[in-house]
């Protein structure tokens, strides 16, 4: 079946946080917990799967808000699935996150050792994310996360974060964020950029084709892989002051700080992509999601408009690398859930005030390695796809204080030195989101 074809999802069986964006303005809770006993760790996994079910059930509420449970390999050891279908999962959600630190440029101040606990750890079973438009309706969902396990003996909540959008609708560093989101073909949402056709259903969700043609590889057995995808769970420590910091040493006055910023995230801070708009901010484009996305880097190959090594651009290169045929853009994208935790850094601060805040970064999708990690080594960490192999993201990049990043421009280019890390990774998971007959399935297993 070719994806002109299209497909039909089983979408009343697949998580809702997997292909549904979150809300904007939104309120969000991420739980993990702790499975002590295996007869309450099913009974856990049969309430949550209750609250999938009735959540899915309430129209108002399958609109507004979005709940994600997922597991890691160990809690699905501790829940007692056997070790034939446990060794069928992807090799790299077996191995977890902090093993694979040091390929994932996780070191020195982001390594495992100094992760938040219990983040790396084998206390991690179970993770729930619940993301709502307003506080009412977020309170409802936590209020029944809480009833489903505060009377269990044996599950234990080992960490929480508490999320919301700031009040400027923008990430700590002052960006719009949440887009550039692909389409996925029977989902149901439409496209926001009318230049790619949506990607096929299997590059998100196991069970079905992707992108080569092919059906991913999925856990055994069928009912606990179909309708389930791989997740991603990151905590990120933003460096405000330092990026501010960063920019103003480097420019004569503000406009120039938003250039030298725009130039290194892709876009300007309202969200308009420099692509469109090169030399000035355009707010009214940057809030119009028919437009802010509706682009292409083809007719820019140099960067000139935006530069080859931006955030933005390194994290989707869209159609710049189709001219010598070597990649294919589209077996490398990626579904993003990100939300801002702690305070917004005052404008014009330029200090650390010690507060914790940052981005809790969530991917969904059916390939751990060829999506999230190839991101995430060879485009963000890795300068060699752009012909600048010395060259790290600007933004989110493993820089060290010696790296630098290079602005084309007539007559002579830039190149900014010295970048440090404004990004440090507190933690992070690989998860497994079951779909909701897998849940059942779970709380079913027999001793």
């Amino acid at each position: 079946m070719s994806a002109e074809e299209g497909v039909t999802l089983e979408l009343d069986d697949i998580q809702s946080g997997a292909l549904r964006e979150r809300p904007s303005p939104y309120i969000g809770t991420y739980l993990m917990l702790r499975i002590d006993d295996v007869v309450a760790g099913r009974e856990l996994v049969r309430r949550l799967h209750g609250i999938l079910e009735t959540q899915r059930g309430s129209a108002e509420l399958a609109e507004s808000t979005s709940v994600t449970v997922g597991f890691t390999h160990q809690g699905l050891k501790v829940l007692g699935v056997p070790q034939a279908s446990l060794d069928s999962f992807a090799p790299e959600f077996r191995a977890g996150m902090a093993s694979r630190a040091a390929e994932l440029g996780d070191v020195g101040e982001s390594s495992p050792e100094r992760w938040e606990h219990p983040f790396g750890t084998s206390e991690v079973h179970v993770a729930l994310a619940v993301l709502s438009p307003d506080e009412a309706r977020h309170q409802e969902v936590v209020d029944r996360a809480r009833q489903a396990h505060q009377d269990l003996v044996g599950i234990e909540v080992v960490w929480r974060q508490d999320c919301y959008q700031l009040p400027n609708g923008r990430t700590s560093f002052g960006f719009k964020d949440g887009i550039g989101q692909p389409a996925v073909e029977g989902s149901g949402r439409p496209p926001r950029n009318r230049q790619e056709r949506p990607l096929r259903a299997g590059e998100f969700i196991l069970g079905y084709p992707d992108e080569t043609g092919e059906l991913p590889p999925m856990p055994t057995p069928d009912v606990l892989g179909r309708n389930g995808t791989y997740v991603v769970l990151r905590k990120l420590h933003t460096r405000v002051a330092a990026y501010r910091r960063y920019l103003s040493e480097r420019a004569a006055n503000r406009t120039q700080e938003a250039l030298l910023g725009a130039k290194m995230v892709g876009r300007w801070q309202s969200g308009a992509p420099l692509a469109l708009t090169p030399d000035v901010d355009d707010v009214e484009l940057g809030a119009d999601p028919a437009r802010n996305n509706d682009f292409r880097y083809g007719d820019d190959p140099r960067g000139f408009k935006c530069p080859v090594g931006a955030h933005a651009r390194r994290a989707n290169p869209r159609d710049a690398l189709d001219q010598d045929g070597s990649v294919d853009v589209r077996l490398h994208r990626m579904i993003r859930r990100g939300t801002s935790y702690g305070p917004m850094l005052p404008d014009g601060v330029l200090e650390d005030d010690g507060v914790d805040r940052g981005i809790i970064f969530v991917f969904a999708g059916a390939h751990l390695k060829r999506q999230f990690e190839f991101v995430k080594t060879q485009w963000l960490n890795d300068g060699i796809f752009i012909g600048a192999p010395q060259e790290k993201d600007p933004l989110v990049g493993a820089n060290d204080g010696s790296g630098s990043f290079t602005i084309p421009q007539r007559p002579i280019r830039r190149r900014l030195q010295e970048l440090p890390p404004f990004v440090v990774t507190r933690g992070g998971e690989y998860l497994f989101a079951p779909g909701l007959r897998a849940m059942r399935w779970l709380s079913e297993l027999d001793s």
